[in-house]
């Protein structure tokens, strides 16, 4: 697979400047390998080996069955199915492998995923790309500043890999209007959360109650704090 389609120009992900853009940018590279491996790669042999020994997540076999091709989910399935019977239960082999090391492959099987994998060999691709374009480029480091927010595992994630080519004022830059993001939507949604419960005393629940932007605030949050876009906000990747 071409690492284009994991590594794709980050200033896609920052475009919307609505919600976390490295959610946005996970999620389109994340749609583009889902439409890769339903697509004419799944007629790949060197696709199908990797993809008949990491197998696929609970999540990711979720979204491929909602892709539509049908028929592509069921050659890979039909082939995956059978790596799984001869590493873990064919017995015909001259060295029959131990018990022991069949129930590590099925270990193994259920932690790796091939969609997983290309989106984080991905990430850490567009991360990089992030630090490079905000070290070089001042529209880039404007069109940063204007984002809305950053969620807590990718402002943590941008924090911890902080290059050593970037240099002090930029970090020191960076690191600023990163904990801004981060933090000034945190408040957002503290205020938001405390509102909808507010709510619920009925001296606010008439029905002129003002619910503002508390509705949806459940959802908003547990995607900050999961590093994930909402329902709604995916709908809208293309």
């Amino acid at each position: 697979m071409r690492d284009d389609i994991c590594t794709i120009p980050v200033s896609e992900g920052f475009e919307e400047k609505d919600g976390c853009p490295l959610c946005r940018m996970r999620a389109i590279a994340e749609k583009r390998v889902i439409d890769y491996i339903m697509g004419a790669a799944m007629m790949e042999p060197d696709v199908r080996v990797n993809t008949n020994e990491l197998g696929f997540c609970r999540d990711h076999f979720g979204q491929m069955m909602k892709a539509g091709n049908r028929l592509s989910l069921a050659l890979i399935l039909d082939s995956h199915l059978q790596e799984i019977d001869k590493q873990m239960f064919d017995d015909g082999k001259l060295f029959k492998p131990s018990e022991k090391k069949r129930l590590y492959r099925a270990v193994r099987l259920e932690e790796t995923c091939f969609v997983c994998s290309k989106l984080n060999f991905g990430m850490s691709h567009m991360v990089d790309m992030v630090y490079r374009m905000y070290q070089k480029e001042e529209d880039f480091r404007a069109l940063y500043a204007e984002q809305t927010e950053l969620c807590l595992p990718h402002y943590t994630l941008l924090m911890q890999y902080l290059p050593d080519y970037m240099d002090k004022d930029t970090k020191k830059e960076f690191k600023k209007v990163s904990k801004q993001l981060a933090q000034g939507y945190l408040k957002e949604l503290t205020a938001d959360v405390r509102h909808f419960c507010e709510m619920f005393d009925y001296h606010n629940n008439g029905e002129d109650a003002d619910w503002g932007n508390s509705k949806d605030a459940i959802e908003r949050t547990v995607a900050y704090l999961n590093g994930e876009l909402t329902d709604k906000d995916r709908k809208r990747i293309k």
